[in-house]
């Protein structure tokens, strides 16, 4: 976060890893170039972006500045992985974790608690850049599933100095979900450390302290939500003197303007006024070049990672769309094709655009005799929490969900993703504000690529269905092909046709 000097040179790495890990199967291979249970009928809708923390309206920056484009080098390999570096810096690929210098203590939880063999590919190439001094930032896009949370948690417990008990690592997170599931992660994986670690997230009822009673954070690591982070900053009860690594997960709606880019930037300026040499991490699937564009004026003297966007629609998955005429088709393919053929697969998460969408579908599935649970961001923390528990106890195999668990969800069982709705992104313009017409608007590119990798994670089979209705949706589809530059293979409301889509993705 520092000022540092301009990048000045592209830097190489060696050849890439090996091997996968239970973490990423099979993540793309590396190429280094240049830079460059129940409820809830009765919510109203809500033709908006769902959030977990609290929201952020956009503010005036300075002017544009493009990210750095230097020349390109290409390792002899089939890649699709790009690293760009700067400075003089070598780095190394890591083959194996003891390549990167860990402790015995990390060592032993992720080979002992996590059960990896060795580094993933995005881990054997972004790992040796997070640990080796100066520690630059850097800016990373990869798959969803491929490895990304181990690499920033990794990265977090390394710096951690186990004798200073106080906040020393950050990581910041969309949604509370998100935040708990990073720092079961990290749990897990500092086990035999002594690290401490506290979950930053808003409390539920039966656990809220207020604010002037709290003591001061001592733990180490600190995970959680904007708005909660920024509120324990303000009060003074979260110091940040000690910081030396702040990482932001989802990095591109962390600083998006249709994100928490407001809440995000105070939190990076209070620590760089304390810290001005902390490390700061931002990685995400996907970064538009809006967010590409903003994130260089806030982040100096970077490396980055990053995929080229028509290869991001993951391999492993399948992706299908059916055509109906109506929305009681969409309930009926839903109900007598997809599930009565995939009820002997994994768990199935149905992504729906509005909390009335929600509540409909949940309503009209149970009524037919289906349990299915709903989650969306206006229900109390106590439910949210539960009805995750529940879905990741593999209680419950279907949840019902708006866009609040499109991006980071880690759920290993999860290999069927229905797109009752297409994600869309609402442009900014009066007309548009003022009518909230979908005709105005473009598919959410981001939130649809997020949607499909909560299927076949790290590398396991998975299959998608987007169910449409109407031309509208027929063309919002049409763009998100092109955009990827992938086929989206149609199929009939049959199930010949279904039984067949779903052999094709390796699930019967």
């Amino acid at each position: 976060m520092a000022d540092h000097a301009a990048p000045d040179s592209t830097t190489s790495l060696s050849a890439a890893a090996a091997a996968t890990t239970a973490d990423s199967s099979s993540a793309p291979p590396i190429v280094i170039t240049p830079v460059p249970k129940r409820a809830w009928g009765d919510e109203e809708d809500d033709d908006v972006v769902e959030s977990g923390d609290s929201s952020s309206a956009p503010s005036e920056y300075l002017e544009s500045l493009k990210i750095q484009d230097d020349t390109n080098l290409e390792e002899p390999i089939d890649s699709n992985i790009t690293a760009v570096t700067t400075g003089d810096t070598p780095y190394s690929s890591a083959s194996t974790f003891e390549d990167l210098n860990l402790s015995k203590e990390l060592l032993k939880g992720l080979y002992v608690e996590m059960k990896f063999h060795k580094p993933s590919k995005i881990q054997a190439i972004s790992l040796p850049m997070i640990l080796t001094p100066p520690y630059k930032d850097l800016i990373a896009q990869a798959h969803n599933g491929s490895g990304k949370t181990t690499c920033f948690v990794l990265g977090m417990l390394s710096r951690v100095d186990v004798n200073l008990k106080a906040p020393q690592a950050f990581c910041i997170c969309p949604t509370r979900e998100l935040a708990m599931q990073n720092i079961e992660v990290l749990k897990k994986m500092g086990k035999y450390t002594g690290i401490t670690s506290e979950c930053a997230v808003p409390a539920d009822s039966a656990n809220y302290i207020p604010m002037s009673k709290r003591p001061p954070i001592t733990a180490q690591v600190v995970i959680g939500t904007p708005g909660t982070i920024k509120k324990w900053m303000s009060s003074r009860k979260l110091g940040v003197s000690c910081v030396k690594i702040l990482v932001f997960d989802e990095a591109d709606h962390m600083l998006g303007e249709d994100g928490f880019q407001d809440d995000s930037l105070r939190i990076m300026r209070d620590i760089e006024r304390s810290s001005p040499h902390c490390q700061v991490l931002l990685f995400s699937a996907t970064f538009d070049e809006n967010v590409k564009n903003f994130v260089s004026r806030v982040v100096k003297d970077y490396n980055q990672l990053f995929v080229k966007k028509e290869e991001l629609s993951l391999e492993s998955v399948k992706q299908y769309k059916l055509i109906c005429p109506d929305e009681l088709t969409k309930i009926r393919v839903i109900k007598d094709r997809i599930f009565e053929l995939a009820d002997k697969l994994g768990q199935t998460i149905i992504f729906v655009r509005t909390r009335n969408s929600a509540g409909m579908l949940h309503k009209a599935l149970v009524d037919l005799g289906y349990e299915v649970t709903t989650i969306q961001g206006a229900l109390t923390t106590e439910i949210r929490d539960k009805i995750i528990k529940e879905f990741k106890d593999g209680l419950t195999k279907v949840l019902i969900s708006t866009d609040l668990l499109a991006r980071g969800f880690d759920q290993q069982q999860v290999n069927l993703v229905i797109n009752y709705d297409l994600p869309l992104k609402y442009e900014p313009s009066p007309q548009a504000t003022k009518y909230r017409s979908s005709s105005l608007s473009e598919p959410n590119y981001e939130v649809y690529l997020h949607r499909i990798g909560r299927a076949g994670r790290f590398g396991r089979k998975g299959a998608v269905f987007n169910l449409l209705c109407g031309d509208e949706e027929i063309m919002l589809m049409d763009k998100i092909q092109n955009h990827f530059r992938s086929e989206i293979i149609e199929v009939r409301d049959s199930e010949d046709d279904i039984q067949t889509a779903l052999k094709a993705a390796g699930l019967v």
